[in-house]
């Protein structure tokens, strides 16, 4: 009997810790709370950027700051470059590409557990050019008579101090619309046969003197030529001493000379004390053209401290170097103005009788430094 209280006893215990420990063995899986970043935003700002700069002052170095909230990193992807992270959400960046050009800044926000959100924007950017820049430019997109700012004129016939423009010219300079107008994006410079002022034929003559000279660099004028026998288009240059010293004290560049005569030459030359021209044992440039009148062609002169190079539609035609013989007398190291006119006529050589009309048209000309 004794013996049989003491076994139910211990079952009653037994059962009692079984209840009492099993509750205490529960657990509960419960899933950690994610954290998402929140109000992403970005903006760029860009170096020198104001009303007259859209695009930046030519370093080429943006800004990039992002905030948002419950984020720990940012993470900032430039194109296509590798991504950059920190924790401050500000980014500078230099690009290097020459000229105007187009990027994609994406930027994301990460959280302590590892969520994301992004943002991108799209945004251009200026470079300035390492080599030669655009000093002065006249590209004639507005109709009319030519900028006022840039040109101004010869008029006449150059009497009486150099009747003919000391040529035998048998042309009158004139600015009427007649003779020189900005028309379809194009300057015209028209010679015609009509009885002028005592003068036969008429023409423009323009130049930047007083206006604008440079010394040294580049120049590009895109034109095409007149045709006709006894037509003598030039693009040429002076140096702007030329009141003071006289011609050819002052240098004289021809960048593109043109007789009609002789129909498909181009030629370039220079005068100086040295030479001012036709000179024994002196070169003078001259290339063959056939489409002279009917296409455009690009004629540009390079101008160093010790050598004018002479080109046409980007290839190297002639070039002009100081030496023992000229170096005393060399003038092109002084500032130069443009001049761009049509002749018509010289004293060696005659105009067609039958000639009535003939214009040389300038897409644009770009000087550079």
């Amino acid at each position: 009997m004794f013996k049989k209280m003491l076994y139910i006893m211990h079952i009653g215990l037994v059962f009692l810790l079984s209840c009492s420990t099993g509750g205490d063995t529960t657990t509960t899986n419960e899933k950690p709370v994610e954290i998402v970043p929140g109000n992403l935003v970005l903006t760029i700002d860009i170096l020198g950027q104001d009303t007259n700069n859209l695009n930046g002052d030519g370093s080429g170095t943006i800004t990039c700051t992002a905030t948002a909230t419950n984020t720990i990193t940012y993470g900032f992807k430039i194109g296509s470059n590798a991504e950059v992270k920190n924790t401050t959400g500000i980014l500078n960046h230099t690009f290097t590409t020459e000229g105007l050009n187009d990027y994609i800044i994406t930027v994301f926000a990460y959280s302590s557990t590892g969520n994301t959100a992004s943002t991108f924007k799209k945004t251009a950017v200026f470079v300035s050019q390492s080599g030669p820049q655009l000093i002065w430019s006249d590209e004639f997109n507005t109709d009319g008579a030519p900028d006022a700012s840039k040109w101004g004129y010869d008029l006449g016939n150059g009497c009486p101090d150099l009747c003919g423009w000391g040529n035998g010219e048998k042309q009158n300079y004139t600015n009427r619309s007649d003779n020189v107008k900005v028309e379809n994006g194009v300057l015209k410079i028209i010679a015609k046969k009509e009885n002028y002022q005592g003068s036969e034929y008429t023409s423009a003559k323009l130049l930047t003197k007083g206006k604008f000279d440079f010394t040294y660099g580049r120049i590009d004028v895109k034109a095409k030529l007149p045709s006709g026998s006894g037509t003598w288009p030039a693009i040429w240059m002076l140096g702007a001493n030329i009141d003071n010293v006289g011609w050819p004290a002052c240098g004289e560049i021809d960048i593109m000379e043109h007789w009609g005569y002789n129909p498909t030459i181009i030629s370039s030359a220079t005068h100086t004390p040295s030479c001012s021209g036709g000179c024994t044992n002196t070169k003078v440039g001259e290339t063959t053209i056939s489409d002279y009148a009917t296409a455009f062609h690009v004629y540009s002169l390079e101008w160093t401290e010790n050598e004018l190079r002479f080109i046409i539609d980007g290839n190297l035609k002639y070039s002009y170097k100081p030496t023992t013989q000229n170096s005393s007398t060399w003038p092109y190291n002084a500032p130069q103005f443009l001049i761009l006119n049509v002749a018509m006529g010289g004293s060696w050589f005659s105009i067609d009788p039958n000639f009535t009309e003939s214009v040389m048209e300038i897409d644009y000309i770009k000087v550079y430094q």
